[in-house]
């Protein structure tokens, strides 16, 4: 299952059958290509079914639910979401760009115009919807609706309206509001949350346009917080929980981990290290204590993340990836329609194999689920086979 932003545990890994170390040929075989309107939300893989996002006639925003297998139309459903993102970013579309989260029969997607919409997964009919700019008299945030919302146990938490929010999942209903526009947020965020348990406490590590920052879950208390400059408010990347240490990177600015530990009945951050390695848009992947990152420079790094210090740095690809882990294979989406597959060392950059797929650019995010890769272009879904060794066909 694929069934919200970055899969199953939020970090882009995932368990199962070993991937071939090839993606040519046989080993990664095209099932079924499906033509659509244009989006930037990733697609999510719920047992049968593949849930996706799209914009049509430059007036509606559309969720399509489709058969696994076939790629047959399942259901849709849509509603008015037209925006227009700033100018010195309107050559990439003003299109959706959250994820949705799906849970227990119901699937919640982020609507550009700062709405948050829970959709019965069989039919798609709509349960509720939520309005944040009406309800809450906020702006329209300038790139809309962009970070994808995070379901823990009954909570639904979205940053929206000019604030981190949790809602109640089955109504609706807003329970807290958190990080204020006055206190970092400014009118919308990026950066997507992760939950975390940091010195014993648990809470939601969010990232907001000026502040990273613990938020305690029941009460939306903020716990800690850390100013974290960046261009034009634009921090996109959603920060990586690691123990007691959060590691994350400003958009325009600087690579850092910060140490979190309690002081005087509360907590305090404190940087640990920091590096001019920036990270752009792409979250990293992290294993065995090591992040392997993709820059703005368009290179790929591995940071040694107990000390910062890069151990390699690749040559030039595309401007983005998005990417999954299983073991130590790494398979990464270039924006320019390119898979990847890098075995991760920090020895060296160990590139395995790599393999275009489309002529189309590919922002979304990647998803798999099992042997099955579902690859979002600008104007279509492609769902492929990644087969694994000892296979049948």
């Amino acid at each position: 299952m694929w069934g919200q932003w970055r899969g199953l545990s939020r970090d882009g890994k995932m368990a199962g059958r070993r991937w071939p170390d090839a993606l040519q040929g046989d080993a990664l075989q095209l099932l079924w290509r499906v033509e659509m309107g244009p989006s930037y939300s990733g697609p999510i893989v719920v047992g049968d079914r593949v849930f996706v996002t799209e914009a049509q006639k430059k007036t509606d925003e559309v969720v399509r639910a489709l058969d696994k297998r076939t790629g047959k139309d399942l259901w849709k459903t849509s509603w008015p979401g037209v925006t227009r993102v700033p100018f010195f970013a309107a050559s990439n579309g003003s299109w959706i760009r959250s994820t949705p989260v799906w849970d227990e029969r119901s699937l919640y997607v982020g609507g550009m115009r700062d709405v948050l919409v829970s959709l019965d997964d069989e039919s798609g009919q709509e349960r509720w919807r939520v309005d944040f700019a009406s309800r809450l008299k906020t702006p329209l945030p300038d790139f809309g609706f962009v970070s994808s919302p995070l379901i823990v146990g009954n909570d639904l938490y979205v940053q929206a309206g000019a604030s981190f929010i949790k809602l109640d999942k089955r109504t609706g209903r807003i329970i807290w509001r958190s990080l204020k526009d006055e206190e970092g947020m400014w009118g919308g965020a990026f950066s997507s949350p992760v939950m975390a348990t940091i010195g014993g406490v648990s809470q939601l590590v969010v990232q907001a346009q000026t502040v990273l920052a613990g938020v305690e879950a029941e009460s939306g208390a903020v716990l800690w917080s850390q100013v974290i400059p960046a261009f034009r408010g634009m921090n996109i990347l959603t920060p990586v929980v690691l123990g007691d240490r959060v590691f994350t990177i400003a958009y325009g600015g600087k690579s850092m981990v910060l140490q979190i530990r309690r002081q005087d009945g509360g907590f305090v951050a404190e940087q640990v290290w920091k590096t001019n390695a920036e990270g752009h848009m792409s979250t990293p992947i992290v294993i065995d204590g090591h992040a392997y990152l993709h820059l703005r420079s368009q290179r790929f790094t591995c940071i040694d993340l107990a000390t910062g210090k890069a151990c390699w740095t690749s040559k030039p690809f595309g401007q983005y990836w998005s990417m999954i882990v299983q073991g130590d294979r790494i398979l990464a989406l270039d924006q320019r329609g390119e898979l990847l597959l890098i075995r991760a060392t920090p020895d060296k950059f160990d590139l395995l194999d790599r393999r275009e797929i489309s002529d189309a650019t590919t922002w979304a995010h990647v998803a798999m689920s099992g042997e099955g890769i579902f690859v979002r272009e600008l104007e279509a879904l492609a769902a492929y086979r990644c087969k694994s060794p000892g296979a049948r066909a």
